[in-house]
């Protein structure tokens, strides 16, 4: 899954005693951490709960899990039943791929592998072998029919890497309003949806990180974000990257060339109502530079964004 670098949750120091009782779960999922802070005046311990929901998208969408629905797809097993949670992240990523025009791909998982960021070693990649899994990339060339993956090449594979800890976390928030809870912060990953408030009416309260000069950097808060029923995203390109020569390469790989992107944006942070759906946008932005992502964000209702980015040497914010 997709490790996200990106929020410093500012709410855990800001809670005092109030007579609701204030759950707080933390732990690992994803490849990346998860913590769940909600307010229930049943004291209800939700952890299984949790835990389960987790399982069900790892057992859907892991590409480390060999039996995981999508290696299954990817693979070509034609025993393979998709579920909600595969046809969901599949129609999120198919829609940020036709909003970006292509930049956002969840096929571009070859190129990603071959760079160094999924579970294989990357490659000393060469324009020959770029242009060689280049073919292997192509959103339109795969489409769901008949609860089934069609692809126009079977050696395709897809990637949900940039939606899954974003519907996970939509699904946490679910689960938890299903349950009568109205009042809670759930972050996977630094996907994150804030619902009500803090016992006291305070809002919720989350850090963007100030863009850092490597991935071993001390985080630093940017700007801090007051929220209240909505989701936030951020993505950045100083974090996550592999090394090659001297040069950085960042995680975002832009489908056209192959290669990693290349542009001015360091960090693009997203408020929405929707988790699943910030985290594509969020991701999009990183990809296809500010420009672009102003005129994109224009076609959407309801968006918040904060960019960090470079202009002429220097770190540059703009919101929207």
């Amino acid at each position: 899954m997709r490790i996200s670098l990106v929020f410093i949750v500012l709410c855990f120091f800001m809670i005092g005693c109030d007579t609701v009782e204030k759950q707080h779960f933390m732990g690992s999922t994803q490849g990346s951490y998860y913590s769940i802070i909600y307010f229930d005046e049943q004291n209800r311990d939700l952890h299984h709960e949790f835990d389960s929901i987790f399982e069900e998208v790892e057992s859907s969408l892991s590409l480390w899990d060999e039996n995981s629905i999508i290696r299954r797809v990817n693979r070509n097993d034609s025993t393979v039943v998709l579920n909600k949670i595969f046809i969901d992240n599949f129609n999120y990523a198919m829609k940020a791929a036709e909003l970006s025009d292509g930049y956002f791909d969840p096929t571009v998982g070859p190129l990603v592998s071959a760079w160094g960021f999924h579970y294989k070693e990357g490659i000393q990649m060469t324009a020959e072998i770029v242009d060689s899994l280049k073919q292997l990339v192509g959103y339109r060339k795969v489409k769901l029919e008949n609860d089934k993956i069609i692809k126009e090449n079977p050696n395709m594979t897809l990637d949900f890497n940039a939606v899954a800890q974003g519907y996970t976390t939509d699904m946490i928030a679910d689960f938890l309003v299903s349950k009568g809870i109205e009042n809670f912060l759930v972050d996977v990953g630094g996907e994150i949806l804030a619902k009500g408030t803090k016992p006291k009416g305070e809002p919720w309260k989350v850090g963007i990180e100030k863009p850092a000069h490597d991935k071993d950097s001390d985080r630093i808060v940017q700007e801090i974000v007051e929220i209240k029923d909505k989701s936030i995203v951020t993505s950045g390109n100083y974090r996550k990257y592999v090394e090659k020569n001297g040069k950085r390469y960042s995680h975002s790989i832009n489908p056209m060339t192959g290669f990693p992107a290349e542009n001015n944006m360091l960090s693009a942070t997203i408020i929405c109502d929707n988790t699943a759906w910030a985290d594509c946008l969020a991701s999009v932005c990183m990809l296809v530079g500010i420009e672009k992502a102003m005129e994109i964000l224009e076609t959407q209702n309801d968006v918040k964004a904060f960019f960090i980015f470079e202009e002429n040497g220097t770190p540059c914010t703009k919101s929207y």
